[in-house]
């Protein structure tokens, strides 16, 4: 049994429990997240029958009594509550963060002890025994070089195995268990680089390789995180789902790193946090319904809120880059006293205007072409029918996307120059941006393949599409068995829009997720016939890859085709680049 798997397994604690209670599993929170900045703790309870306020009464009550017992007179005790539930949370030194956990639970058994009468545990020796396996998970190296790297204005990384100081080219890591001391670094060789997060419901992907693309332009070795894996210029350094705190900090560890760009998720902000608090500027994309029942976060707002966790990231003069064309961003905006830069595709958009009138920096499309307001003047950066991404205007998503990279980009302090050669020499393609309305000509037909998979995005290809000129237009449908028939009915009835003659619903075996097969095309064939279609325009394929081959079929020029791929996407793609 190794370290961590002794320390996760070090004590049992036990609380009543009862019907119309249900306790989540407590999570280390390791940075920056929706609750605050701060390192701890965080358990989830959910419940019927009982007040909110006594709840949360309770854990404010038990939670300083444990905390102080612990010898934390200087961590502090929140919540946040929710529909049905509440997040439970302390803070907790960074070396202490499993002991956290079992500070947790003793918190909630004596809640739960009062609020279902029963006979609580020995208090002295409850702590007694939190306070063992303190003295096990007690790393005072990492607390010295934590307050050292804070007096150095150095940013410190932390994690199970390693440590580091500095970022990419002024970074150095070590073993958690073989720290140097202080005195035996050089200071002077450690600093941190231009760091941007990026996040929202969708287009945070393509936010994050544009602004990758501009730091290339400028010279700069530019690395990202993304939900696909962690590259550094042309080096991939693991593939898989980096959109969490592990991917940032592999990341920023790399010393060949100049300026980074992190793709974040809403999983990795609610589950952990986000990994540094010396961000330089950060993004949000945009608020959408998508993954909601998560850690008590049931509704757009509130995931809007988690969304909004990347400003705790910013170091001071840091920038909060928000889409002004968002009514979920806009709301959340109040709640924030970040540098905010607004951008918008409008330059008569109220906060533009508010935001010129204030001197401060915004970014908008005025007859055209991509601006920048610099809080003096303007400045003309590209025309939109430069930027390839926007398929010559029509691709609004991506207009936003790229005022959004340009913002962080001139966060960054990266120049304009590079901003307008990354963003004209950023194509719309398999290699520039997998997976994102590539497009191929396949017979004298244009094909599109998006891996588009929620109403926001997919209403987003489709309107940009239907404006296309087209002799007959083909869809392919697919959805995951784990949405509701009515998200299905909708999200079909939003792909409707592209105005398809033909429409293929694909199985998509891997995703049944508790359905049979048939089912979810059965409910794509019944959205279909409910928006006007004839059961001859509707066929259905028990794969993706068939799917795509019956559409390639019966291509013809002048043909236009959407697929929207969720599964075999190597395959699809594999058989247009034939």
């Amino acid at each position: 049994m190794d370290r961590i798997e002794e320390l996760e397994n070090a004590l049992t604690i036990e609380s009543a429990y009862a019907d119309h209670i249900r306790v989540d599993d407590a999570r280390r929170l390791t940075g920056p997240g929706l609750l605050w900045n701060r390192p701890g703790a965080v358990m989830d309870v959910f419940f019927t029958d009982i007040g909110t306020a006594q709840v949360t009464a309770l854990w404010e009550k038990h939670a300083r009594r444990v905390l102080d017992g612990l010898g934390w007179q200087d961590q502090d005790v929140t919540h946040r509550s929710f529909t049905g539930g509440v997040n439970l949370a302390i803070s907790a030194p960074m070396d202490q963060l499993y002991s956290a956990i079992f500070a947790v639970q003793t918190v909630w058994h004596f809640c739960a002890s009062e609020l279902l009468a029963s006979e609580p545990g020995d208090f002295d020796q409850m702590v007694a025994d939190v306070k063992s396996v303190m003295e096990k998970e007690a790393n005072p190296a990492l607390i010295a070089l934590i307050a050292a790297a804070e007096a150095h204005g150095v940013d410190i990384l932390c994690d199970d195995d390693e440590v580091s100081i500095g970022h990419g080219t002024g970074s150095q890591t070590w073993p958690v268990d073989a720290l140097p001391t202080p005195d035996d670094l050089d200071w002077s060789a450690l600093h941190n680089i231009p760091v941007a997060f990026i996040t929202g419901t969708n287009g945070k992907t393509t936010t994050t390789r544009l602004l990758e693309a501009i730091a290339r332009a400028s010279g700069k070795v530019a690395g990202l995180t993304s939900t696909e894996f962690v590259r550094v210029g042309d080096d991939i350094l693991d593939r898989g789902d980096y959109s969490g705190p592990g991917g940032g900090r592999m990341l920023l560890r790399d010393k060949r790193l100049e300026v980074a760009c992190l793709e974040v998720a809403r999983g990795g902000i609610l589950r952990r946090g986000l990994p540094t608090r010396a961000a330089t500027a950060a993004a949000v994309t945009n608020v959408a319904n998508d993954h909601l029942g998560q850690y008590g976060v049931n509704t757009v707002p509130e995931l809007a809120q988690a969304k909004f966790a990347v400003h705790r990231t910013l170091a001071e003069g840091g920038v909060l880059a928000l889409n002004a064309d968002d009514e979920f961003v806009r709301a959340e905006a109040a709640n924030t006293s970040a540098n905010i830069w607004w951008y918008s595709l409008d330059a008569q958009n109220a906060l533009i205007r508010q935001a010129r009138d204030a001197g401060k920096c915004c970014a908008y499309v005025r007859s055209g072409k991509i601006v920048f307001f610099d809080g003096a003047a303007e400045r003309v950066v590209i025309a939109v029918g430069d930027v390839p991404l926007t398929m010559g205007g029509v691709a609004k998503y991506n207009i936003l996307n790229a005022l959004a990279a340009l913002c962080l980009a001139l966060a960054l302090n990266l120049p304009v120059q590079a901003a307008r050669k990354g963003l004209a020499g950023f194509k719309p393609d398999a290699r520039d941006n997998p997976g994102r309305c590539n497009e191929f000509l396949y017979n004298g037909a244009r094909v599109f393949v998006d891996f588009a998979h929620n109403p926001h995005s997919i209403s987003a290809v489709c309107d940009a599409l239907s404006s296309l000129p087209a002799k007959r237009r083909f869809i392919m449908l697919s959805h995951a068995g784990d949405r509701s028939d009515q998200d299905i009915h909708d999200v079909t009835a939003t792909a409707l829009n592209f105005k398809p003659d033909v429409v293929v619903a694909t199985e998509l075996e891997g995703y049944l997720r508790g359905r049979e097969l048939g089912d979810i095309s059965d409910l794509i064939e019944r959205a279909a016939l409910d928006h006007g279609y004839g059961a001859h325009q509707i066929l259905r394929a028990p794969s993706p890859t068939q799917a795509a081959s019956m559409i390639l079929e019966k291509l013809e020029p002048g043909d236009v085709a959407l697929l929207l791929v969720l599964s075999d996407r190597d395959a699809v793609l594999a058989m247009l680049d034939r």
